[in-house]
C-alpha cells in the first residue's frame, strides 16, 4: 500500500464535498485554528466506511500509518476534516489496536484541543480500546490526573459507551469523576454530568445514591445533566441539595 496515494486520494473525496460557507461557519464555531474543508460528518463517515470496504485487509501498521498521515499533514497547515477522517478509521478498526498504541492515541487527544476531535477519540476509540483490559486502569488513572483538561475529560468519557449500554466499570469512573467533581472547567463539569446521565438510563438507583451525598460539592452544570433521566422527585431533591 503506498499510504500517500491512499491519503490523497481520501483527502481529495473529503475536500470535494466541502462548502467555503460551512468552513467558515464551523470554524467560528469550534474557535478553530485548524484549516476547514466545510464537510458535513456524514459525508466524512461515508467516504471512511467506503475507503475500508475496498481495503478489507488493513493490517495494523497500515491502519497507523493512514491516520498518523491524514492527521499530520506534512509541510502545510492541519485539516480539520482529515484529523476527524483519522479518527473515525481508527474507529472503525479500533479491534487492531493495543496498549502499545495508546501513547499515539494520548498524543491524539492533546493536540486535538477541541470537543470535536477529543470527544470521539475518546468514546469511540479509547473507550472500546481500554474497556474491560485489565492494563487500562493505570493509563486511565493517569489521563485523570494529567494537567491537560481534554486528556482528563477523555479519561471520564472513555467510559461512555459501555456504561450507556449498562456494562463498564462504573466503579472506576465514579471514582475518576469524585476527583474531578469539584474541578471548574466547564468541559470537566459537563463530562462528569454526560456519561451520570447516560448511566441514568439503565442504572438510576446508582447514580442517585453516588450524586445523593455529593450534591453540594459538584457544579449546577453537572447536576443539571446528571439527573436528566432519574425520576422527577429524586432530581428536584438533588437540584434543591445543591442549593
Amino acid at each position: 500500500m503506498n499510504v500517500s496515494s491512499e491519503v490523497r486520494a481520501l483527502d481529495e473525496s473529503i475536500r470535494q464535498a466541502g462548502r467555503p460557507e460551512r468552513a467558515e461557519g464551523e470554524r467560528r464555531y469550534l474557535k478553530s485554528e485548524l484549516v476547514h474543508y466545510g464537510s458535513a460528518v456524514p459525508v466524512l463517515r461515508t467516504a471512511v466506511r467506503g475507503f475500508l470496504r475496498s481495503r478489507p485487509d488493513l493490517e495494523h501498521d497500515q491502519l497507523i500509518s493512514l491516520a498518523t498521515e491524514l492527521w499530520c499533514r506534512p509541510e502545510t497547515a492541519p485539516v480539520h476534516e482529515r484529523r476527524l477522517a483519522a479518527v473515525l478509521l481508527l474507529a472503525q478498526r479500533v479491534r487492531l489496536l493495543g496498549p502499545d498504541d495508546v501513547p499515539l492515541l494520548e498524543q491524539l487527544i492533546r493536540q486535538g484541543r477541541t470537543w470535536a476531535l477529543v470527544d470521539p477519540l475518546a468514546t469511540d476509540v479509547a473507550g472500546p480500546l481500554l474497556d474491560q483490559q485489565d492494563w487500562a486502569d493505570p493509563v486511565l488513572e493517569r489521563w485523570a490526573g494529567d494537567a491537560d483538561f481534554w486528556i482528563r475529560r477523555a479519561a471520564l468519557l472513555a467510559h461512555l459507551r459501555p456504561l450507556r449500554a449498562g456494562e463498564g466499570d462504573l466503579d472506576r469512573f465514579l471514582r475518576l469523576a469524585d476527583g474531578m467533581l469539584e474541578e471548574r472547567e466547564f468541559f470537566i463539569r459537563k463530562a462528569i454530568g454526560w456519561v451520570l446521565r447516560e448511566t441514568g438510563r439503565r442504572r438510576p438507583d446508582e447514580v442517585l445514591a453516588w450524586l445523593l451525598p455529593r450534591a453540594r460539592r459538584a457544579s449546577g452544570l453537572t447536576l443539571r445533566e446528571a439527573t436528566r433521566h432519574l425520576p422527577d422527585a429524586a432530581r428536584t431533591n438533588l437540584l434543591m441539595l445543591r442549593g
